[in-house]
């Protein structure tokens, strides 16, 4: 991969990575309800998830998506399910006028990796995205094990950048949130948010 590949490959994921979508919706209700660093976790854990179908894609195994089809519509229905759940429980949150954040626990930053790896995993047509993304930056055919590295570094740099630029901006709205009405309607909005997120992802096909 060349560098001018490298910087546009770069850029375009750094796009994709901000486009709404699950993970976005769930970023977003996440760093409303707590603070960025919060989100850090769950970030890393839907890039982590990009870059295993970014390999995948780079390997030619786009018959996962195809010949697994019914396995990936369970992991996608289960993650949809799990995202309403998330959001009922932020709808439904006692009121915390309480402006610092409270502290992220060694559990709840494994909880939140896990919940970001199963919104990326339950969404198969991710590798047929990085498939026909691509060609247009590398030669798949003449395909080494540093140029998989590079783009795998590349995507995990810009990926983290968008999402977590996306929480730093929702968190930094939580100043408008003084109040208890204020905060019962900044939790119904993110809960609103995650069931939407839910229904979205539920919705794909």
């Amino acid at each position: 991969m060349s560098l001018e590949s490298a910087i546009s490959f770069f850029l375009a994921v750094l796009v994709f990575g901000v486009t709404p979508g699950p993970g976005v919706f769930a970023i977003l209700a996440r760093a409303l309800t707590s603070n960025a660093r919060s989100c850090i976790s769950l970030a890393l854990g839907m890039t982590i998830s990009d870059i295993l179908y970014l390999i995948a894609a780079c390997f030619g195994l786009a018959v996962i998506a195809n010949q697994w089809g019914e396995l990936f519509t369970v992991i996608r229905i289960v993650g949809a399910v799990y995202l309403v759940y998330l959001g009922w429980k932020m709808w439904n949150a006692p009121l915390n006028l309480n402006s610092e954040p409270e502290k992220n626990s060694r559990s709840g930053a494994i909880s939140g990796f896990v919940q970001g790896f199963l919104i990326s995993a339950s969404n198969p047509k991710v590798i047929l995205f990085y498939i026909a993304f691509l060609p247009t930056f590398m030669d798949l055919e003449a395909l080494n094990g540093g140029d998989i590295i590079l783009a795998s570094v590349l995507t995990l740099i810009a990926l983290m950048i968008g999402l977590m630029m996306i929480a730093i901006f929702a968190a930094k709205s939580r100043r408008f949130f003084q109040s208890e009405k204020g905060v019962k309607r900044l939790n119904r909005s993110a809960g609103s948010i995650m069931v939407a997120a839910g229904a979205y992802l539920a919705s794909r096909h």
